[in-house]
């Protein structure tokens, strides 16, 4: 039997990208697939699975609208009796430089705050009712490694900054979210990624995007698509995550770095990673002696020489 047979899953933005990919796995693994975007895509998307055997709802429809979201998920538990999974993946990315002239740095507020945020506000907490109702589930929230220790230049770039703010709000959503549900045996987490094969990155190297002077029509040229890590091994990383049963972290996956989960963190360092990626804790425990440190401190400086 498939890992995930009698389970259900929704999978936000999965017309394309990360998203087709968490769901044909899903698929794959035996969950039905709930799957949604504001592209009409997403339903080719869903023949697609159904044509392999698979459980599978469609919906076309702006995930920043309240009445859309539940009238989607009440679908989802009414076709497949209840809902397992939550895959937040819907995003959207814009340049948003601060000097922007101030009617449009509104409307961008509004445009990637309503997906990024609110949506994964809403999706969660409809969902949440569900899980309780089968005994537990799964939400994993897509973020990125903005809300990370840098391991390659151009993260949290100067026109980033309402991209970067709705992914640092994720970490709250998730290490909230993990806290309040865990007595209802349901586990939240964040796959925080470096660049990816998505057509949204690729659109940025396309002509008017942001690296356009770095690619052309076509997007990226082959040496840089040679660093995009594979959705595919984004979605068995996802997989794994769910057999594995671990709650409120932040999982960092780096372009050129092995793709793995790691070892499960420390409460105190879940969602970060030490600067120097030691995996050790990384907090301010006040003046000496440090009593109520949960291990030895001398080594907790950022930056601090090994000699010193």
């Amino acid at each position: 039997m498939a890992y995930l047979s009698g389970k259900t899953a929704i999978v936000t933005g999965a017309a394309q990208g990360l998203g087709r990919a968490f769901a044909e796995r899903l698929a794959d693994e035996g969950a039905a697939v709930a799957i949604c975007d504001i592209r009409p895509d997403v339903v080719a998307v869903g023949e697609s699975i159904a044509a392999r055997g698979g459980g599978v709802l469609s919906g076309v429809f702006n995930i920043a609208r309240r009445a859309a979201c539940e009238g989607f998920v009440a679908d989802t538990a009414a076709r497949f009796g209840g809902i397992d999974i939550l895959i937040n993946n819907a995003a959207v990315w814009r340049s948003t430089p601060v000097t922007d002239p101030w009617e449009k740095a509104l409307e961008d507020f509004d445009a990637v705050i309503d997906v990024n945020v609110r949506a994964v506000m809403m999706m969660s907490r409809l969902v949440a009712p569900h899980m309780i109702v089968r005994g537990g589930g799964d939400i994993v929230n897509i973020s990125t490694d903005y809300v990370l220790p840098k391991r390659r230049e151009g993260v949290n770039a100067p026109d980033t900054d309402l991209y970067n703010a709705s992914k640092w709000a994720l970490n709250g959503l998730t290490d909230a979210g993990a806290q309040a549900l865990a007595p209802h045996n349901i586990r939240v987490n964040a796959l925080a990624m470096g660049p990816t094969d998505t057509e949204m990155l690729r659109a940025l190297f396309k002509p008017g995007g942001k690296l356009a002077h770095l690619g052309g029509p076509d997007g990226p040229p082959a040496e840089i698509l040679a660093t995009f890590m594979d959705p595919a091994d984004i979605a068995q990383l996802l997989v794994d995550l769910l057999k594995d049963g671990r709650t409120g972290e932040n999982i960092g996956v780096w372009a050129g770095y092995p793709i793995e989960l790691g070892p499960r963190k420390r409460w105190d360092v879940r969602m970060r990673e030490r600067a120097d990626f030691t995996g050790q804790p990384l907090r301010d425990f006040g003046p000496p002696p440090w009593t109520d440190a949960p291990e030895p401190v001398e080594h907790l400086a950022v930056g601090k020489p090994t000699n010193a």
